[in-house]
């Protein structure tokens, strides 16, 4: 990355890059400054809640999708057992994915959690243990989506792997289907 370049030049989608950082910002924000401005431990806890299921929602299931070509979810079966799933783009759409709208996307999700884990710390030491629940809210929301896209990251590159070798064993076999039936 060029440090010369202009912050939005390059981004190949920069509204959902602007969202996606959006969320994450006015939920560490709002909750950084509430401490200053506001003293109800309610209006905190439930804005500062809802502004991080917002940015949990836009990750998972927009800016994943358009950013990284990635989306995952997890259902319960019929046994009881919590299953993954997961969806990617195909090898040639996340070949053409932007590096840059990738980064972001990437970075932005561990440093909102590194910073969510500072706040829990910062809390810990000043024993605020309902500021501490607020914080683990965020956090788990926070972790749930690296934890989702990291898997669904390595599923696709299961596939693509597995859908090389597909390809390579097929074009061996036909190769030696050709040269055997042409002696």
């Amino acid at each position: 990355m060029d440090p010369n370049q202009s912050v939005g030049e390059n981004y190949a989608n920069p509204k959902t890059c602007f969202f996606h950082v959006l969320f994450k910002a006015a939920a560490l924000a709002f909750y950084i400054l509430s401490a200053l401005f506001i003293d109800n431990f309610v209006i905190i806890f439930v804005v500062t809640v809802l502004l991080a299921a917002l940015d949990f929602w836009v990750v998972k299931n927009v800016s994943g999708r358009i950013l990284v070509g990635l989306r995952w979810w997890n259902e319960i079966n019929d046994l009881g057992e919590s299953v993954w799933k997961f969806e990617c783009l195909d090898q040639e759409s996340l070949a053409r994915m932007n590096k840059k709208d990738s980064w972001l996307f990437w970075w932005t999700l561990y440093i909102t959690a590194i910073a969510w884990i500072f706040l829990a710390i910062f809390s810990l030491i000043r024993l605020q243990a309902d500021y501490l629940l607020v914080v683990g809210v965020c956090l788990t929301l926070s972790i749930a989506n690296i934890v989702g896209f990291t898997k669904c990251k390595k599923d696709a590159k299961k596939q693509i792997q597995q859908f090389a070798s597909q390809t390579i064993a097929s074009r061996f076999s036909s190769t030696l289907q050709s040269a055997f039936s042409v002696v």
